[in-house]
């Protein structure tokens, strides 16, 4: 028995001593890792010590440390409010259409760019689709409002030329907003979003195509048959991680697209959290949403990821 244990700590040692030399040979590219294992312990991990101030009266002269505990009162009163429920509901139903609107239109742009055999204007394309992705929200955000201007903007012109004297205002109509969020959203990302799945197709043995060519399959059945069988590993686990961050509806793009017209539909949990606690000063309460909204992403990552396991081989951990 002596012997036996004596054994295994000499394997663990010997795995240590190994593991230390793999490092020290390759230390070019730790070093290289580096930046970004400090960066996200910075801005990661070390502000999760805040995140007690949802379970305090924080006021900012007491500080973290000194401000009395109060236990759960905060998630108490946001359950209690009675914007809770709108809040939610907003925010899911957001979620969920940008999702089934947006994840599987970066597919089919994958598979469509996969067919062009014209190399230039394969590339054109590409480039026309990556574009959009690099504009920044605000400036989306202002395309928006001009070309959706009724008495100035495209539509509004558009409208006139065929006989409408008063466009409504759609951006001011609560029933829009949500197809205008989204849609704009598919058209500004499925490009850049097509990439990881361009790069899975591009990894398919040409042998294959040539394959079924010989056995006389169309274009139709070599999609079916190879290429989305090709692509569902790497969809499913980006689908696992859209579901983690289905409450994380963009904040930034809502928020500048609100006005008091849409603002029962647009009013979500992100925007809620910086109005109470950003405009209202009350940091306990927004963290307190934060936290729960978080909480709710993981338990959702965690239940995706575990059916995925299940159903398939394919899930992230």
């Amino acid at each position: 028995m002596a012997a036996k244990a004596a054994g295994e700590k000499l394997s663990k040692k010997e795995i240590l001593v190994s593991t230390w030399r793999r490092i020290a040979r390759n230390w070019g590219l730790y070093l290289l890792l580096l930046p970004a294992v400090v960066l996200l312990f910075m801005f990661t991990y070390i502000p999760m010590y805040g995140i007690q101030i949802a379970f305090k009266d924080f006021t900012p002269k007491a500080g973290i440390g000194g401000s009395p505990w109060v236990g759960f009162e905060h998630f108490q009163t946001f359950f209690n409010s009675f914007q809770v429920k709108s809040l939610f509901t907003n925010t899911i139903s957001l979620s969920l259409y940008s999702l089934i609107a947006g994840f599987p239109f970066p597919i089919f742009l994958a598979l469509a760019m996969n067919q062009i055999r014209v190399k230039r204007f394969k590339q054109t394309l590409q480039v026309a689709t990556y574009l959009p992705h690099f504009i920044s929200t605000v400036v989306m955000v202002g395309m928006l409002l001009v070309w959706l201007s009724p008495s100035s903007g495209l539509y509004g012109n558009l409208a006139k030329l065929f006989g409408v004297q008063e466009p409504p205002n759609i951006l001011g109509m609560a029933g829009a907003f949500q197809s205008i969020y989204v849609w704009s959203d598919v058209w500004q990302h499925a490009g850049w979003d097509s990439i990881i799945y361009i790069a899975a197709l591009a990894a398919v043995d040409p042998s294959l195509y040539e394959a079924a060519t010989v056995d006389g399959a169309g274009k139709w059945q070599k999609i079916k048959y190879i290429d989305i069988p090709f692509l569902l590993p790497t969809a499913v686990i980006l689908l696992i991680m859209r579901a983690g961050n289905i409450m994380n509806v963009g904040f930034e793009k809502v928020y500048l697209m609100q006005n008091p017209l849409n603002t029962m539909v647009s009013e979500i949990i992100a925007t809620y959290v910086y109005k109470i606690g950003i405009i209202s000063n009350q940091y306990s309460l927004s963290a307190a949403v934060g936290l729960f909204n978080n909480v709710i992403n993981f338990v959702l990552l965690l239940l995706v990821n575990q059916a995925s396991k299940k159903m398939g081989e394919t899930s992230l951990f």
